[in-house]
């Protein structure tokens, strides 16, 4: 699409490679979290499926009180930064720090001492990734005014988000003790402290490139937090993504948490032999979504690739060889790839709509609000793991002398199976019905990206009168 003068959307490199480093730094972070919590505290550390599941609970409610608290914040911070970055770049290091912290729990502590450090941390780091992961989605739709130019730029944070996922799986399959080890939890813990150093550490750099456009970040009028959670509560089309998001979070939370379950305990391979079936094929996703967008736009797009992978990942619960595993794990793969590089796209143009009628850019509102809804789907994720293989006869290392223990009962073995295909594969077609009801499709989404350009340049243009003013006044 183009601009209102007619031009195609510039993006800068520079924008494009930084936004997807950052990307990179953060998402390897949050995908080594998701992917070995579960099994680092219940197999590794030997805490209970009761105590998981009560920090979970916290850990959700928490995430419902700061989530749309940050949002507000971000929307409504005025300074020579802008909105987001300040607190990209000083939030990014206690983002590192408290990531190695989750992982340098006391072996040798009770129980309850064990909850109160994986609760209590578990709650400073997701305020950190939290605050940095809202600023830094929220900074996508301001850059770029066009889905061509926000997909341009998502092409980039997708490969490099891609890459944090995978990392996300490598990283602790490298460092994590395997069969046969006396369990040393000192090489994964240093491997943590250096992981949460690099993580933190492009965020931190991409604060120093990346720039707000003033004409919004400084001049416009806030809203108050009781008005704008009303205002983002008021658009369908938010209320309407937000249930398919959640699903989308739900999902990949769920699969990436039990991943080294289906590779120790069903398959009995090598994790790295999942992730190239999974990982491969999202790179097939990725690079066919802009030929995709082309024909058949952002929403329907979407649907598509949620079908793709939700008929994948039904097919692990059924099929009976490692062959077929890899094999739906890779049709899964494909779909996940495209719905990682165009979920964002929706926030702007869900962003784009209700400026139109509030006159407000509240990226960081709606963000906020959606992790208000998907964060506990993080939650019921890590919970209902825990509480399937508890509930399945799963035995655990801990049960086992601190082995681990292969001859796992078909009922455990059934459990890994559903925790990682039939479940998250229901809830992706859960999310495809949502997205039928999507309204920005079509010619209603071309007519607010039109006026949204229009509107843009208004405020730009008042922004640079006001500016000239106050000059001629300071003379």
């Amino acid at each position: 699409m183009k601009n209102d003068l007619g031009e195609r959307e510039h993006i800068p490199f520079k924008y494009k490679l930084f936004l997807g480093l950052g990307n990179l730094g953060k998402l390897t972070i949050s995908g080594t979290y998701g992917s070995l919590l579960t099994i680092f505290y219940q197999d590794y550390i030997g805490l209970s499926a009761r105590w998981i599941g009560i920090a979970s609970i916290i850990y959700a409610i928490w995430n419902a009180i700061n989530d749309p608290i940050f949002g507000f914040m971000t929307d409504n911070t005025r300074s020579k930064l802008g909105r987001r970055i300040p607190y990209l770049r000083f939030t990014s290091p206690f983002l590192a720090l408290t990531f190695f912290l989750v992982w340098m729990v006391p072996e040798s502590a009770s129980g309850i001492t064990q909850f109160w450090w994986m609760l209590v941390i578990m709650l400073l780091y997701d305020t950190a990734y939290t605050i940095v992961g809202l600023n830094s989605v929220a900074l996508l739709p301001e850059i770029a005014e066009t889905d061509e130019g926000r997909s341009s730029i998502q092409i980039y944070t997708g490969l490099f988000g891609l890459l944090a996922y995978l990392f996300g799986f490598l990283i602790p399959e490298i460092f994590r003790p395997k069969v046969g080890d006396n369990a040393s939890l000192l090489g994964l813990r240093v491997a943590m402290g250096i992981l949460g150093l690099i993580g933190g550490g492009l965020v931190f750099a991409a604060s120093y490139v990346l720039k707000e456009k003033p004409a919004i970040s400084q001049s416009e009028k806030p809203l108050g937090l009781v008005d704008s959670v009303k205002e983002t509560f008021k658009s369908r089309s938010f209320l309407i993504w937000v249930v398919e998001n959640f699903m989308s979070t739900f999902c990949l939370s769920i699969v990436t948490g039990a991943i080294f379950y289906l590779a120790d305990y069903v398959t009995q391979t090598s994790t790295i032999y999942l992730l190239a079936a999974i990982f491969v094929p999202m790179v097939i996703g990725i690079m066919v979504s802009k030929s995709l967008v082309n024909r058949l736009g952002i929403a329907r797009t979407i649907q598509l690739y949620l079908l793709v992978a939700g008929i994948g990942l039904i097919g692990i619960s059924f099929v009976n060889s490692n062959l077929l595993i890899y094999f739906c794990l890779a049709i899964a793969g494909i779909g996940f790839g495209g719905t990682q590089i165009l979920n964002d796209i929706c926030v702007g143009q869900i962003a784009d709509e209700d400026e139109l009628r509030t006159g407000r850019r509240r990226e960081g509102a709606f963000f906020g609000v959606n992790a208000l809804v998907t964060k506990p789907a993080q939650s019921l994720a890590i919970f209902l793991t825990a509480w399937i293989l508890e509930n399945s006869g799963f035995i655990t290392r801990e049960q086992n002398m601190g082995q681990i223990f292969l001859d796992q009962p078909g009922t455990a073995l059934f459990g890994i199976r559903a925790i990682v295909g039939l479940i998250p594969g229901l809830a992706l077609l859960i999310g495809i019905i949502m997205l039928i009801f999507y309204p920005l499709k079509g010619a209603y989404l071309e007519e607010v990206q039109a006026k949204i350009q229009t509107l843009h340049r208004q405020k730009e243009e008042n922004y640079r009168a006001k500016n000239l003013k106050e000059q001629l006044d300071l003379r």
